[in-house]
């Protein structure tokens, strides 16, 4: 594991009690099958994901007076998801700090997003324990300073395809299609590129280590295509 010091400079938080970092980076992996429930970050990510959704929907609910209620859901989803945080989780350094079993990183790589969504709740969680509801609040509000400010870009941000979808179809009735257009590389290292249309126009194209990462960035090119125009 990583120095905590440096994990903790990024975090902008100091703990008192770093045992509660340490546990919150603990993969259940690295207690064992027949482990008790306090001896991995499980608990903890319990905590934190309910704290996560307070401290965000009372951000939301403060700073944009003039959105509804179903503005403020899909904000909150798109910000609170698991791949939103897997990604909060990447510049933060977590996968290099986390405490995984001997022998496990194989089966580690396979659910890692999962892993890093969980211990970032975990995380917050042990700050709320460790400094109390106001540090965890600076925490989530530094986190998500951007998406904060700018609501209406997060479902955009968080599910274009979903976003492409439901604007197309209020304009025409018709959904998008997406097709591919080549798959390059060994299975390692594969990228394949995308094209979206429309009523037979082609709206934009896309690429990415995945089919669906490749759809993805189609949809959210085309619609910052559409928003410009």
């Amino acid at each position: 594991m990583a120095n905590l010091q440096v994990l903790q400079e990024k975090l902008g938080y100091n703990f008192q009690d770093e045992s509660l970092l340490k546990l919150a980076l603990t993969h259940p992996s690295a207690s064992g099958k027949n482990s008790k429930p306090n001896e991995d970050n499980q608990r903890m990510e319990f905590l934190g994901d309910a704290i996560l959704q307070v401290v965000i929907s009372d951000e939301l609910y403060s700073l944009h007076i003039n959105h509804n209620e179903g503005s403020l859901t899909k904000a909150r989803a798109g910000l609170v998801n698991g791949t939103s945080l897997a990604k909060k989780a990447a510049p933060l350094g977590l996968e290099n700090h986390l405490i995984i079993g001997g022998g496990q990183n194989a089966e580690f790589q396979r659910g890692k997003n999962s892993a890093l969504e969980d211990a970032f709740e975990a995380i917050t969680a042990a700050i709320y324990l460790d400094g109390g509801m106001e540090s965890a609040r600076r925490f989530v509000q530094r986190i998500f300073a951007k998406e904060l400010k700018n609501p209406d870009q997060i479902a955009v941000i968080n599910n274009p395809k979903g976003e492409l979808q439901e604007l197309l179809q209020s304009q025409s009735g018709e959904t998008p299609k997406y097709d591919l257009l080549s798959s390059i590389g060994p299975d390692h290292n594969r990228k394949f590129q995308v094209v979206v249309q429309h009523l037979g126009k082609e709206l934009s194209k896309g690429t990415g280590s995945s089919k669906k990462e490749a759809e993805s960035n189609a949809a959210l090119a085309a619609l910052r295509k559409i928003q410009e125009s």
